[in-house]
């Protein structure tokens, strides 16, 4: 399949889209680290929160929209109001690098280049958390494989040529990428954003590096999404 021909992205207007669900604690952190770039909007697609996550946006100036639950639907909702011809998606939970917007808008600039993430810092200062961070910064590279927690970004055009975000409970970033790859290189900045160390804490470093394993690896076997999520959703029970 041929190369989508890259646009002009220079000085496009970068559209950065949070999904979030009871993000209270995050938001503002997460807006804030969006604030040292230029030509740029946020968006904060809400997904039914019940805590002050809505209320905190607004009160920051943030556009809001609302969407129904899973982070699939609301990153594609918040595709659809963007006015930016990059579309940026940010976990809520995660901390862009100063000078962002540049690096990404000189890297849909490269010949051939079709998307883009950053490189992945959790932070938590433990030593097996940098082994995280090494296994997820090589499969980035060199299979061309970043996950939904380092931003991926690319052009609005692509996004829709490519079909968007697949409407599923789990693996729509993986997905995407499948898709993406097959036609042009993801690009990965090396420059890192800050990510919670959160789930990996909360369900052990191990345990969550395993289960993330097996559900990729579930997935690739033809389980579907749906069944993947009943699973993890006992799992998790079993562990409360």
């Amino acid at each position: 399949m041929s190369i989508i021909k890259n646009q002009n992205t220079g000085t496009a207007k970068i559209s950065i889209i949070i999904p979030v669900l009871n993000e209270a604690t995050k938001i503002k952190q997460a807006f804030v680290s969006t604030q040292s770039s230029t030509h740029v909007e946020v968006i904060v697609v809400d997904g039914g929160s019940k805590d002050d996550t809505v209320e905190i946006a607004k009160s920051l100036g943030i556009k809001v929209i609302l969407s129904s639950t899973g982070r699939a639907c609301q990153m594609n909702a918040g595709a659809l109001v963007a006015s930016g011809d990059i579309l940026l998606f940010l976990h809520a939970d995660t901390l862009l690098p100063s000078g962002f917007d540049v690096m990404v808008r000189n890297s849909l600039q490269q010949p051939g280049t079709v998307a883009g993430a950053f490189s992945l810092r959790i932070d938590a200062p433990h030593w097996s958390l940098r082994l995280v961070e090494w296994g997820v910064n090589w499969r980035s590279h060199f299979l061309q494989m970043p996950y939904g927690d380092q931003a991926i970004f690319l052009t609005k055009q692509i996004f829709y040529q490519k079909g968007k975000f697949h409407e599923i409970p789990i693996m729509e970033d993986f997905e995407l990428m499948r898709r993406l790859r097959r036609i042009g290189h993801i690009a990965l900045i090396r420059v890192p954003v800050l990510t919670s160390p959160r789930r990996w804490l909360k369900q052990g470093i191990f345990k969550t590096t395993l289960i993330n394993q097996i559900i990729i690896i579930a997935y690739l076997l033809g389980v579907s999404p749906q069944q993947i999520v009943r699973w993890y959703r006992r799992e998790k029970f079993r562990r409360s």
